[in-house]
């Protein structure tokens, strides 16, 4: 049995909690096909768009919401919505699978250089700075292209999953495993005990890890496009559909991948197939041909 493990983006589930129900129909599709065809799953989400507006909600009424648990609450619900999609699809299907969401917390390094130079822009634009400070008090704010000033939070590297043993003793008596979502809520351990901080970890990098930790034979990276491609959206545009990590390594020196884009996640599938040799291999590809994606036929390879 092939053990896959997918990280699906925080926009491809849309703006709101009614897109989100119906824009889940769709992984959920495909995982299900996956599953019928032998293959272990485990998923994992990204929260952007989500995490942003349980903020801001709670912002705007004027209630003062850490960002840690903003990030739990956007975790519950997606998770939520993918659990019960997915089971219809099984319940469709005939398959008897169970499917279980672990509320993820990922230790990072107190000591990370992220935490000197915070620059994930989250919640609401406010016109002046001063604005901004009152409305996130305690907070680091800069302006945000042009556009006004906004809370920042660092992006620190994952170190471990807090619980990793339990996700899988799951993944491994074959149920499909919801984890990592967001990148998971980061906590440090101050010597004494675990603490939520303002961070957001980066959901490829974070899934990654996991894949690593599971020992994933396939690792998938879910997008709008088909390929990662080279000159992109120029004349000579390339589209990449097999390559080694150590070539796309030059070309990620090069500048060829847009950070807060397609940088992060060619960065996550390159640390997964280096983590370990033989034969796992990392795919980025589109959410609609992730099928086609697993049997060699659509997304980029990298092995």
């Amino acid at each position: 049995m092939s053990k896959i493990v997918i990280a699906l983006g925080g926009n491809a589930l849309g703006k709101n909690v009614q897109e989100q129900k119906e824009l889940v129909k769709i992984p959920a599709q495909k995982i299900a096909s996956l599953v019928a065809k032998g293959h272990n799953v485990i998923v994992g989400h990204g929260n952007g768009p989500q995490v942003g507006m349980i903020y801001n909600s709670f912002s705007d009424s004027n209630i003062q919401m850490p960002f840690p648990e903003s990030g739990a609450m956007s975790q519950g619900y997606i998770g939520y919505h993918l659990m019960t999609s997915i089971l219809n699809e099984f319940k469709k299907n005939n398959i008897d699978k169970d499917v279980l969401y672990f509320l993820t917390e990922t230790l990072v390094d107190q000591n990370d250089p992220a935490f000197d130079n915070p620059t994930k822009p989250i919640g609401s634009f406010y016109k002046t700075e001063q604005e901004a400070i009152q409305a996130n008090p305690g907070s680091t704010i800069k302006e945000d292209s042009g556009r006004g000033y906004r809370k920042v939070v660092p992006s620190p590297l994952p170190q471990s999953i807090l619980g990793i043993n339990t996700i899988k003793k799951n993944i491994n008596l074959g149920n499909v495993v919801i984890v990592g979502g967001g990148g998971g809520i980061p906590v440090i351990f101050d010597g004494i005990e675990y603490k939520g901080v303002d961070a957001v970890i980066d959901k490829d990098c974070a899934l990654s890890k996991i894949a690593n930790d599971v020992n994933a034979d396939t690792f998938i990276i879910l997008t709008s496009v088909d390929y990662v491609s080279i000159n992109y959206n120029k004349e000579n545009q390339e589209d990449l559909k097999s390559i080694d990590s150590k070539e796309l390594k030059e070309y990620l020196e090069q500048g060829h991948f847009a950070k807060g884009s397609m940088y992060e996640k060619v960065l996550a599938a390159i640390a997964f197939v280096e983590a370990k040799k033989g034969s796992r291999k990392a795919i980025i590809a589109n959410l609609e041909k992730v099928e086609e994606a697993v049997e060699g036929l659509s997304g980029t390879l990298i092995y």
